[in-house]
């Protein structure tokens, strides 16, 4: 089949117009970003990561959002924090936020929860979270079973256990 020479560069051009008209739609970003907020809030991100969320009934300023905490977590895994997720994914690509996502986490964070969730659904909370920019302060270090902390932390070791039976 003979062409003339202007059907291929019409082609090309109408595909590049259309890619760019997709790649740059703020509707879609737009959407994305709501989405990265409704699961945030659905799937109880605020309640460790947002300090005073669950305090307040989650009546906090959203600028506040995902900031960490200095509230500990203790119990027989030592003391940990919730990260500040506005900093710690601006250092992270949306690759890496992927695979950090999928990875085992310290207690009591529910990481197989995020290890669950679909690709497009971690993407949309990745972004939302590094459109929100850096904030706060880092959360303090974990500190190993037995170590003395100086910060705030509820204990989470489990009291009255019934007795463990021996394996025969």
């Amino acid at each position: 089949m003979k062409t003339n020479g202007l059907i291929y560069p019409l082609l090309v051009s109408i595909l590049s117009i259309s890619a760019s008209a997709h790649a740059a739609d703020p509707t879609s970003e737009q959407t994305t970003l709501e989405r990265g907020r409704y699961l945030l809030v659905t799937s109880g991100c605020n309640d460790c990561h947002t300090p005073g969320y669950m305090q307040n009934d989650g009546k906090v300023p959203e600028p506040a959002w995902l900031t960490g905490s200095p509230v500990g977590f203790q119990g027989p895994w030592g003391t940990t924090y919730p990260a500040n997720l506005r900093l710690r994914v601006q250092a992270l690509s949306e690759a890496q936020w992927l695979e950090r996502a999928r990875q085992p986490m310290r207690p009591p964070m529910p990481w197989f929860n995020l290890r669950a969730m679909s690709d497009d659904d971690l993407r949309a909370m990745y972004r939302y979270i590094r459109a929100a920019g850096p904030a706060g302060e880092p959360a303090p270090i974990a500190a190993a079973p037995g170590v003395a902390v100086t910060t705030p932390y509820i204990d989470f070791t489990p009291k009255n256990l019934p007795a463990q039976h021996a394996m025969k």
